[in-house]
């Protein structure tokens, strides 16, 4: 009976997406909100990538909310698996004398990648306003990075209170800077209160990558807690 359940449901479903795909007709030319979007993202925030521009100003208080999300993710996570006091979580091979040891391949590897990995999050945190990226995507590149030292180095922990710290100074800095948008521009993370710069250069479009690096800080340390909680 739970089979005949199961199929049921995916035949259901598989009728949805059919009629869903059958009804798709791709549009030959832009909305009317997308072109307002597409000419006054870079016009009146002076940043090239419309999405962040939409995401960090437009949409700044449900970004505000996704991290607020994210958060008590983490902070669930953390009280569900957290172990016992003096109990070290780790994983990996076990050695002749019961310690963990992984494979010479991700050792050697990671000590190659690791620093690019990092390099390489920080660069997408920071040109997030100039070309694809943000604080969203580059927090979980340098989560992944953590994610490597962990395995690499199995028997070792990070600094939670480092970590919480780290992230409740960008949440709190985050919102400062919205407060300081509605008291001094015209609403909640207003990037126009810092200058616009030259269109186009690393240091422009306001305040958008100053709060990208804040976003970019909290959402990293956030997973990186959260993939530490799981390590078994």
């Amino acid at each position: 009976m739970r089979r005949v359940f199961s199929l049921l449901c995916v035949l259901s479903f598989a009728v949805i997406f059919a009629s869903l795909v059958s009804d798709y007709d791709e549009h030959q030319t832009l909305s009317a909100l997308a072109v307002h979007y597409l000419t006054e993202v870079p016009a009146d925030l002076g940043a090239p990538n419309v999405v962040t521009g939409i995401l960090i100003t437009f949409r700044g208080f449900d970004t505000l909310g996704e991290v607020a999300v994210l958060f008590m993710v983490a902070a669930s996570v953390g009280l569900l698996l957290a172990g016992e006091a003096g109990e070290k979580a780790s994983f990996g091979n076990r050695g002749s004398d019961g310690t963990n040891r992984p494979s010479e391949l991700v050792r050697n590897g990671a000590e190659v990648v690791l620093p690019l990995i990092f390099l390489f999050g920080a660069y997408v945190i920071m040109n997030g306003h100039l070309s694809a990226g943000g604080g969203f995507q580059g927090g979980a590149v340098v989560a992944s990075g953590v994610m490597l030292l962990l395995l690499a180095y199995p028997s070792g922990s990070i600094n939670h209170g480092f970590l919480s710290t780290t992230e409740s100074l960008a949440g709190v800095f985050y919102v400062l800077i919205g407060i300081v948008g509605i008291a001094f521009g015209s609403g909640f993370l207003d990037s126009h209160i810092l200058p616009r710069g030259n269109f186009g250069t690393l240091f422009s479009a306001g305040a958008i990558p100053l709060i990208s690096a804040l976003l970019g800080i909290k959402v990293g340390a956030e997973l990186s807690v959260i993939i530490d909680r799981f390590r078994s």
